[in-house]
């Protein structure tokens, strides 16, 4: 599946993610509300003209949304829902191309009730000069990155509105 993150704790909703094991994600960072991801762009990761498909960036940044939206140990009286996508928006900004690693960087920014709105920010960098753990990105859980150029160049833009509902 899915890498374990730094901790070597593997998020539940990553056990059976074939999708997420497909495009090599690996977890940088998990909190409540926050998570950070990486993987490489492989080249069956690609459209036509030669650059990131928009779908792979998609994915990518939904995988990041889950994983901020649904706690790694639900709290007592969680265990029986789970957090969803009730809707998504994303802006590319920019192409990434074969061989980058792309970053995304994941945070709540507001909750009531069973809703909640979360910003992933995706990065592209060359091989080489991603972070390797969160602490080195200078991200903090709930803000932006401290210097976002850590990370590499911004993308894409997604934010994501979340809804709880029963597993049922």
């Amino acid at each position: 599946m899915a890498e374990l993150t730094i901790s070597g704790e593997t998020h539940p909703i990553l056990k059976d993610d074939y999708a997420s094991e497909w495009m090599g994600i690996e977890v940088l960072a998990l909190e409540d509300g926050h998570a950070t991801i990486r993987m490489p762009l492989r080249r069956e990761m690609l459209n036509g003209f030669g650059m990131a498909h928009g779908g792979m960036i998609f994915a990518f940044g939904d995988t990041a949304f889950a994983l901020a939206c649904n706690p790694v140990t639900p709290a007592p009286g969680e265990a029986d829902s789970i957090t969803v996508a009730s809707g998504v928006d994303i802006n590319f900004v920019k192409p990434a191309f074969r061989g980058q690693i792309l970053t995304a960087v994941a945070n709540r920014r507001a909750s009531a009730g069973r809703s909640g709105i979360y910003d992933i920010q995706i990065y592209a960098a060359d091989p080489g000069t991603a972070p390797a753990t969160d602490a080195a990105a200078g991200t903090v859980p709930g803000e932006l990155p401290a210097d976002s150029s850590t990370q590499g160049e911004l993308i894409a833009e997604f934010r994501g509105r979340s809804r709880t509902i029963s597993k049922k």
